[in-house]
């Protein structure tokens, strides 16, 4: 397996420009096979999940052709080919469930193993099963597997009991073609969401309430491909922001929604950072006075779980007291360990982190356990005397385009290589 080698203590300075979001390109990607036809996606980001995502929908009858290159996928619908999606697709990534939206609105049916996905918590899909139901589907769970019918899906209210993300995602891929009007309460407003709201309407959906609680849908025939481009990714964007901060370097992050990250820079600000924003780009450099603060993960347009374990990363640097309240996960600590046996100062006590600031992190060895806790190892490493491998970073791999390329041009002492252990 492939490993890094960072050796740390450089000052990052210069530009990072963001790629395409993975959280709104991949239920985009199963969208497209709600209409017959040619979709072409640009800003594209070329990661494993995507290269997962492109494997589910290619089994279930598109055709694709993914240029890595310019960041652009084609994807062909004929026809839908099969109504199933087994273990081995689904188990190393959630957002294999997606499909249920389109497979119930074009045929009637959908036979979807559990999924699977990085540790992070239990992430039930109680709310996708309970939203469909109420649009007039069959549901029943069988050795492992959502078997979902319908006779046509047909439009309602829907309350979800708590915000999620894929839920919303996933209802409102299936209410487009739904008979009737859907209302869907208590929806998701992340970006990611948007763009595939936005996505959906260039298609011919009639959506309306798009980033805020109440999202309603009017039923139409029939969709038709599009060419479309994705949204920067927001994620992508804070964590390099947090790199700048944790090497108390200079650093703009470019072709991205300042609004987006609007919940960290703020967070940021409170630390004692500069911040400076333009149209399409933030960039950030150190005061000569930082403090600790406190942060509390919420849905959007709260601060996003996605930069929890990176913030804290950026917290153990910082002098004072920190505090990290998680409401989204349980179970989204992971990263604690790997940075205490990097001269860490953290103490759990539920689901809050109090993080004490260190003069100084050390060299270690560490490994990932997920994508985001990854993300905070290599920050650590950035700030860490010394050279630390990290192991196992193909859970990066899952969400960061090119992060090993992007932090060396920035001047970050980064250097994948072959021949790690588990």
């Amino acid at each position: 397996m492939d490993i890094y080698r960072i050796r740390g203590t450089k000052t990052l300075k210069g530009e990072i420009p963001i790629s395409g979001a993975k959280n709104a390109a991949l239920p985009i990607i199963v969208a497209s096979l709600l209409a017959e036809g040619e979709t072409t996606l640009e800003n594209v980001p070329d990661l494993m999940d995507i290269h997962t995502i492109i494997k589910v929908i290619e089994y279930l009858g598109a055709e694709t052709e993914f240029n890595t290159q310019k960041n652009t996928l084609t994807i062909r619908v004929k026809s839908i080919k099969n109504a199933d999606m087994p273990y081995d697709l689904v188990k190393t990534m959630r957002a294999s469930v997606y499909v249920m939206g389109p497979l119930l609105a074009r045929c009637g049916e959908a036979d979807v193993s559990l999924p699977g996905g990085c540790a992070i918590g239990e992430r039930p899909v109680d709310i996708h099963l309970a939203g469909f139901e109420a649009l007039g589907s069959e549901i029943r769970i069988e050795h492992g597997y959502i078997k979902a019918r319908t006779p046509g899906l047909k439009g309602a209210a829907f309350n979800m009991r708590k915000v999620s993300v894929g839920a919303t995602a996933n209802l409102l891929m299936g209410a487009v073609l739904a008979t009737g009007t859907t209302v869907l309460e208590n929806c998701a407003m992340e970006p990611d969401i948007v763009d595939l709201g936005n996505f959906l309407v260039k298609m011919g959906a009639t959506i309306q309430g798009l980033g805020t609680e109440r999202i309603t849908v009017e039923g139409v025939k029939k969709l038709s491909p599009v060419t479309y481009s994705i949204m920067p990714d927001r994620i992508e964007a804070g964590t390099y922001l947090l790199a700048g901060a944790i090497t108390r370097g200079e650093i703009t992050i470019t072709r991205m929604v300042p609004q987006h990250i609007s919940a960290l820079t703020a967070s940021l600000c409170d630390m004692g950072f500069v911040i400076d924003e333009g149209k399409d780009y933030v960039s950030i450099k150190p005061a000569k006075d930082l403090s600790g603060t406190t942060v509390r993960t919420l849905p959007y347009p709260g601060f996003p779980t996605d930069l929890q374990a990176p913030m804290m990363a950026l917290m153990t640097t910082i002098p004072g007291i920190s505090v990290i309240i998680e409401t989204i996960f349980e179970n989204r600590y992971t990263h604690v360990g790997e940075l205490r046996r990097m001269g860490a100062d953290i103490t759990i006590e539920g689901n809050v982190a109090i993080i004490k600031g260190v003069k100084k992190l050390t060299s270690a060895t560490v490994m990932m356990s997920d994508l985001r806790a990854g993300a905070a190892l290599v920050l650590a490493a950035l700030a860490a005397e010394n050279g630390t491998e990290i192991r196992r970073i193909y859970h990066s791999d899952r969400g960061y385009e090119k992060l090993s390329e992007k932090l060396s041009g920035v001047g970050a002492d980064i250097i994948r290589e072959k021949g790690g252990k588990l």
